[in-house]
């Protein structure tokens, strides 16, 4: 699957290749210390969270608790007002 801008899909790949690799390779075998990955999934981030501002995506959004809340099953509004 692609990143949600197209100049960080490398940066993904590299990401999901190393996470799959620590947790195959070390988290199943008992080592949860995941900071092998944390400077390529910071880089990563920060190229997503960019692609979301240019993208128009509100940050708010995607940092509200919603699972095991009432709003878990409502539909959100549309910020369409057509």
């Amino acid at each position: 699957m692609n990143s949600i801008g197209e100049e960080c899909t490398e940066l993904k790949k590299k990401y999901d290749d190393c996470f799959n690799s620590w947790f195959s390779e070390r988290f199943l075998k008992g080592d949860h210390d995941d900071s092998v990955c944390s400077s390529i999934f910071k880089v990563y981030q920060e190229c997503v969270k960019n692609a979301m501002k240019q993208q128009n995506i509100d940050f708010k959004d995607i940092d509200k608790d919603v699972l095991g809340t009432d709003n878990e099953f409502k539909v959100p509004p549309s910020d369409n007002n057509s």
